[in-house]
């Protein structure tokens, strides 16, 4: 598995419904599974996908998947370069495995548009990793099985949704979601490029029932919505990944969407869902704090040190987790580091602990910043930081300190105006401790992100260092 057997049956019964709009255009259940059917013919034991979103891209990646066969997912966005070293590493992981190539070469040309046995691997994931090329994680058909059951029992999803997941399919978040409705027979919508204007209007026309998306994203939604007025009553749920929501994009999407259920989970590429929770309409959330919730549907989790031991609850440590859901292992970039196993519990190295049930997200041992010989995380700083009035966004890092060993400083990104040190020094009462808050505040005339969009600790310390004009000490 992980779908099309489902894509069969969802055919069979409402061969005329909508299973996929990108940008407008739609495909049916049924046309949906005859062009993929079609397309069998010329897909290969393994195909690499590197497209920007269309009806192509979901006929492709469907064939792709059929049988014993196996897609690689690639921003088309790289640079080629990169894009052609991955494709040539994976060519040759693949003819490496010479038992699953001839497996999947038998399928090569089939013309039946079924799943492949529940153990073998039909995805090859890309993450990132400490140099430029990604590493590369391959999944089971039944690890993404177990993953729709329990996704679509936590958030709920029932075959008349209709969710729209804005962003890129060579995205993972969007990928999933995309191959989450058509194992649930549920209408799957995605634009062909990603823009404001067109997401508000299949929110308001194309009776889009759910979202997919990043806190970055549903904070442009629902402020641009409000302004324009856009109508979001009919969102019945949000679900958000990458990172905790902070208080102003809560308070924008309670607005815009009243009547939606908002779901923060946390998940690790190669772990798969790890925790998560609901918040119902209108319920509070715990602005500035670090809790994400409980063990997913179908996950154990612990929090373990180095050696495996499990850590007292309170306790900071590496979040290990069992379940089916986690990931094969490494076609590549395996530095033992990455994905660890303590005889059965996994870890990607984030730092967390838990209290009372819930898991608290702390980052990654790399950021930790050691101050005066105290632990401090910059996730925890920038979530304190972004629940305080005046303040649109904030960076934390670590810089050398004679006295300290590393002091805590921060970049903020005032919310409207200007802000002051002192404003934001009051803001942090009682949302985080004072051992653990910046001893020095600059303002942002801009986010310091990559070249990908990525918001970056370390050019924040580049343009600290380099007096740079996108920044200025808070007074």
């Amino acid at each position: 598995m992980p779908f099309l057997n489902k894509l069969q049956l969802w055919a069979d019964e409402r061969p005329d419904d909508t299973a996929v709009v990108v940008g407008g255009k739609r495909l049916s259940w049924t046309e949906l599974r005859d062009a993929a059917t079609v397309r069998l013919v010329e897909t290969a034991a393994t195909t690499i996908l590197a497209e920007p979103n269309s009806l192509d891209f979901v006929v492709d990646y469907v064939a792709a998947v059929a049988g014993e066969r196996c897609c690689a997912v690639l921003d088309p966005l790289w640079p080629q370069p990169m894009l052609d070293d991955v494709a040539q590493r994976i060519g040759e992981a693949q003819r490496g495995n010479s038992a699953g190539l001839a497996a999947a070469q038998a399928f090569a040309g089939g013309g039946e548009l079924l799943d492949g046995q529940p153990d073998s691997a039909f995805l090859i994931g890309l993450t990132s990793g400490t140099t430029s090329v990604p590493k590369a994680f391959t999944r089971s058909r039944r690890s993404w099985q177990l993953s729709f059951d329990a996704s679509i029992e936590f958030f709920g999803l029932a075959p008349e949704d209709r969710t729209l997941a804005p962003g890129p399919l060579a995205a993972s978040l969007n990928l999933y979601a995309l191959s989450e409705c058509l194992y649930a027979g549920a209408a799957f919508h995605t634009l062909e490029t990603f823009d404001v204007g067109d997401a508000h209007a299949a929110i308001s026309h194309d009776g889009v029932t759910r979202l997919v998306l990043a806190p970055t994203v549903l904070r442009l939604l629902s402020e641009r919505g409000l302004a324009g007025g856009v109508d979001a009553s009919g969102l019945r749920s949000i679900i958000c990944a990458g990172s905790k929501l902070d208080a102003r994009t809560l308070e924008a999407a309670r607005r815009w969407a009243p009547n939606a259920a908002i779901f923060e989970y946390y998940g690790a590429s190669e772990l798969s869902f790890v925790s998560g929770t609901r918040l119902a309409a209108g319920e509070p959330l715990d602005a500035g704090g670090t809790g994400i919730g409980g063990p997913f549907p179908g996950v154990e989790l612990k929090i373990m040190d180095d050696g495996g031991a499990e850590q007292a609850e309170g306790a900071h440590g590496n979040i290990s987790v069992r379940s089916g859901m986690v990931s094969n292992g490494y076609l590549w970039g395996d530095d033992g580091q990455a994905l660890r196993c303590f005889n059965g519990w996994y870890t990607v190295g984030d730092q967390g602990y838990v209290d009372a049930g819930v898991l608290h997200i702390l980052g990654r041992r790399s950021d930790m910043i050691i101050t005066s010989g105290k632990n401090v995380y910059p996730h925890e700083v920038e979530l304190a930081l972004a629940s305080v009035p005046g303040v649109s966004a904030a960076v934390a890092a670590g810089m050398p300190d004679e006295v300290r060993g590393e002091k805590v400083v921060a970049g903020i990104l005032p919310a409207y105006g200007s802000v002051t040190a002192t404003q934001v020094k009051t803001g942090l009462d009682g949302l985080l401790a004072r051992d653990k808050r910046p001893q020095q505040y600059f303002a942002l005339s801009e986010l310091p992100v990559t070249d990908r969009g990525k918001v970056s600790r370390q050019i924040l310390l580049d343009w600290i260092k380099n007096n740079d004009p996108r920044l200025r000490p808070l007074a």
